[in-house]
C-alpha cells in the first residue's frame, strides 16, 4: 500500500463528464441555473471521484451499471461529473482541483479508502482548500457512495450498503457537519482522516489485509492473524488531551475513532461518532493471539470494553511514542498505512459537511 502522506504525486485531474443533455462545462461553471415553474434556481454541481479498480475492479462494472439510474434521479436538477482515479492519490487531486472550480459536492465512490482520499483532499499544508474564484460562500460538501470492499465509515451511519440508497440521500441534500482527524508527526505534514486510526497491532493487520482483497472483508481477520506471527506487545508513552505523559505497559493496539467501526464491520470504537467533537480511544494491552481469536466475536459486536485489559475514554487529541524507538510500530488511518510512530492525533470539530 503507497502512502499519500508527502504530496499528492500525480497531476491536476481532468474532468470528464456524463450528462449530455445540459453538459457540465471543463471549468464547472457554464450551467448553473435550471427553470422549473417560472421560478429560476441554481443547479448543484456534483464531481463524483469514483476508483475503477476498488474492489478488484467490482467497483468500475458496478459504477457502470449505476450511471443510468444516477442520470434518471439527479440531471433534472443537478450538473453531474465524473472522474475516474488512476492510481493512489490521484482522488486528492481530483478532489482539490473540484473544489478549487468551485463545485458543490464531491463525491466518494468505492470503498474507505477512496473517501479517505477525498477528505485529504480537502485541504491543503494544513489549511482547507479554497474555491479559486472568490466571493463564494458555499459550503463544499461531502458524500459517499460505497461500492468498495469495506464500507466501516458508512456502519457509523445505519447506511444500507446499496447505492440506491446512497443516490436518494444525494438528491435529497441533507447535510451534517462531521468532524475530521488530523494526524501529524516528526514529518510535520498533516494527514486527515474521517473514521478510526489506529497504531500497532490493528495497523499492521490493516497493511498486511490490503493483499488479501480478493476474500473481501474475511481480508482483516487473514491479516490479523499474519499480523500476530512475529508481533510484541511495546511499551508506550500516551498524552491525552496534551496532559501528562504516562506509561502503557504491553500496548497491543490503540485505536482512536471518530467512526465506529473498522477491519470489515469490527465496532472497534463503539461510543464514537463524527458529529460528537471528541474521539473515542480504545486501548488493548497485553494480548495474545488466541485473546485475539477467543475475543473476536465481541471486536464485532462491540462488547470487548468489558474484557480485561481494555480501556476507553474519549479525547480530543492523543499523543503516542516509544519508550525505546524502534521504528517498527505502524500507525494507518481509515485502512490506508501511513508509517511508524511517532504521532499526534488531533480532532477538528465540525471541519466539513456531509451529505446524509
Amino acid at each position: 500500500m503507497i502512502s499519500c502522506r508527502a504530496v499528492a504525486i500525480l497531476p491536476m485531474a481532468k474532468l470528464s463528464f456524463v450528462r449530455a443533455e445540459k453538459p457540465l462545462a471543463p471549468d464547472l461553471g457554464a450551467d448553473r441555473t435550471s427553470v422549473s415553474g417560472g421560478a429560476t434556481s441554481r443547479r448543484r454541481d456534483l464531481v463524483f471521484v469514483v476508483n475503477p479498480r476498488g474492489a478488484n475492479g467490482r467497483t468500475g462494472k458496478e459504477w457502470n451499471k449505476l450511471l443510468p439510474y444516477l442520470r434518471s434521479r439527479l440531471s433534472s436538477d443537478c450538473n453531474i461529473c465524473e472522474s475516474l482515479t488512476t492510481g493512489p492519490c490521484h482522488a486528492i487531486d481530483i478532489t482539490r482541483e473540484a473544489i478549487r472550480e468551485g463545485a458543490d459536492a464531491v463525491i466518494a465512490v468505492g470503498g474507505d479508502g477512496t473517501l479517505h482520499e477525498v477528505v485529504n483532499g480537502f485541504f491543503w499544508g494544513g489549511k482547507p482548500v479554497s474555491n479559486l474564484r472568490g466571493g463564494n460562500t458555499r459550503t463544499l460538501n461531502i458524500g459517499l457512495i460505497p461500492l468498495g470492499t469495506g464500507s466501516d465509515f458508512a456502519r457509523t451511519f445505519g447506511w444500507k450498503n446499496d447505492p440506491h440508497d446512497a443516490i436518494e440521500r444525494i438528491a435529497i441534500g441533507r447535510r451534517s457537519h462531521i468532524d475530521v482527524g488530523v494526524i501529524t508527526g516528526e514529518s510535520g505534514e498533516p494527514h486527515y482522516f474521517i473514521n478510526v486510526a489506529d497504531v500497532h497491532l490493528s495497523a499492521k493487520a490493516g497493511y498486511y489485509a490490503s493483499r488479501y482483497k480478493k476474500f473481501r472483508n474475511l481480508c482483516y481477520v487473514i491479516g490479523a492473524l499474519q499480523a500476530f506471527f512475529g508481533h510484541h506487545n511495546k511499551d508506550l508513552r500516551i498524552k491525552i488531551d496534551n496532559g501528562d505523559w504516562k506509561v502503557y505497559p504491553q500496548v497491543t493496539a490503540i485505536c482512536i475513532g471518530n467512526g465506529k467501526y473498522f477491519g470489515g464491520g469490527m465496532k472497534i470504537t463503539p461510543n464514537a461518532h463524527p458529529s460528537s467533537r471528541n474521539f473515542e480511544v480504545v486501548i488493548l494491552q497485553d494480548f495474545k493471539w488466541y485473546d485475539f481469536v477467543l475475543q473476536l466475536h465481541k471486536l464485532y459486536n462491540g462488547t470487548h470494553l468489558l474484557v480485561k485489559n481494555v480501556s476507553s475514554r474519549s479525547a480530543c487529541s492523543i499523543e503516542v511514542e516509544e519508550i525505546v524507538s524502534s521504528g517498527s510500530i505502524f500507525v494507518q488511518s481509515d485502512g490506508e498505512y501511513l508509517g511508524c510512530l511517532p504521532e499526534k492525533f488531533s480532532i477538528l470539530p465540525g471541519a466539513i459537511e456531509m451529505i446524509c
